[in-house]
């Protein structure tokens, strides 16, 4: 009996820990952090029911989301509650629209702008000028938008940390990931704090971030069902490619826009390949 009161309490305990917390200057989602992280993983041999934060709308497995290819690391995604978003957004690459939420990483210029149109409601920026880590958990319409921080190189073989974040977007029961501007692999606490990403979008520029290898075994690890290839500079797709086994698909497309809904990801997991990557 002794035993049981005390897992209960440390279990309690680690779901307070995931608790968002006043931090943030952005707006803040009450209710456990997020439907896509992967607690049950956490903590061996517990079983969590799933549960969803009271402040997020319920959503159906059938809404469809619309991911377009904007050019570098920017995608266009448009929710099926009329959100539309700009991933590393820089002011060059414009989307058909006025995005209602841009993200950005500072990497390199060509990942951010500081002088964005004021028109967009929500600038969230993958880096902090405070020297703590970026920090976003943010609810819009029906979309709820969280990061996680990775290091960037910094001058002189140095890194920098926290100068990068992977954004998560959960909306109409999807995990929507990009990668942002990844220099390194991940470790079990970033895996941890992502959780199940059913799609991703991740650089392949086979150097500037990271070398295809160690992207390909990041990509690995993440077992999303559908792989959307970004940034790509300099070397062909094919070397991306090659990195991996007969255990994922490879598709061409023939735009650079995909729909996607929970019910429709690919039961292997698919690389598929936007128009002008």
């Amino acid at each position: 009996m002794l035993r049981s009161a005390i897992y209960t309490c440390a279990v309690v305990a680690f779901l307070h820990s995931l608790w968002p917390t006043p931090a943030s200057a952005q707006t803040r989602v009450s209710g456990p952090a997020s439907q896509c992280q992967a607690i049950a993983e956490a903590l061996p041999s517990a079983t969590f029911a799933s549960f969803t934060p009271a402040a997020i709308p319920v959503q159906s497995a059938g809404e469809e989301v619309t991911i377009t290819y904007i050019g570098h690391s920017t995608f266009f995604i448009e929710t099926p509650g009329g959100v539309s978003i700009a991933t590393d957004y820089n002011g060059w690459y414009k989307p058909p629209r006025m995005p209602t939420v841009v993200t950005m990483n500072k990497a390199h210029p060509s990942h951010y702008t500081l002088t964005p149109d004021p028109a967009i409601e929500h600038v969230l920026h993958g880096w902090s000028d405070d020297g703590k880590p970026a920090e976003h958990h943010v609810l819009v319409g029906d979309t709820y938008i969280r990061n996680v921080t990775t290091d960037i190189r910094a001058g002189y073989g140095a890194m920098e940390p926290d100068g990068n974040s992977i954004f998560i977007f959960e909306v109409a029961s999807l995990c929507i990931g990009h990668l942002g501007h990844l220099h390194h692999e991940l470790d079990d606490s970033h895996y941890a704090q992502i959780g199940r990403l059913d799609v991703v979008m991740v650089p392949v520029d086979g150097g500037l971030t990271m070398g295809a290898q160690s992207m390909s075994r990041v990509v690995t690890r993440l077992r999303s069902a559908l792989i959307l290839p970004m940034h790509r500079r300099g070397p062909p797709i094919d070397d991306f490619l090659s990195m991996f086994d007969e255990t994922f698909d490879r598709a061409f497309a023939d735009s650079n826009s995909v729909v996607v809904s929970l019910r429709s990801l690919p039961g292997k997991p698919l690389i598929y390949i936007l128009k002008g990557v």
